[in-house]
């Protein structure tokens, strides 16, 4: 019971400033990362398993292989619609 005194004191006090700046960042970074959160989930859900940059990468080098005859059309067009 003697110890509430104290700690609300000005022995305690160097802390206040500190404190609120530390409260203020940690909300801050609590409040960015759910924001960030819930900007990946959105991307999650609108292109569920596929990364679109990777698939337009995919489809560039099967262009290219179609583009030197490595592969003939059929296998192109397979290939493709299997990225797609």
């Amino acid at each position: 019971m003697m110890m509430w005194p104290i700690m609300m004191s000005g022995i305690f006090g160097g802390w206040g400033i500190v404190g609120m700046i530390l409260m203020f960042t940690f909300w801050i970074l609590i409040i960015t990362g759910i924001i960030l959160l819930v900007f990946w989930l959105i991307r999650r859900v609108s292109y569920p398993g596929k990364d679109l940059y990777y698939v337009d990468k995919a489809i560039e080098i099967l262009k290219e292989r179609y583009a030197r005859g490595e592969i003939n059309r059929e296998d192109f067009e397979r290939m493709k619609k299997n990225l797609s």
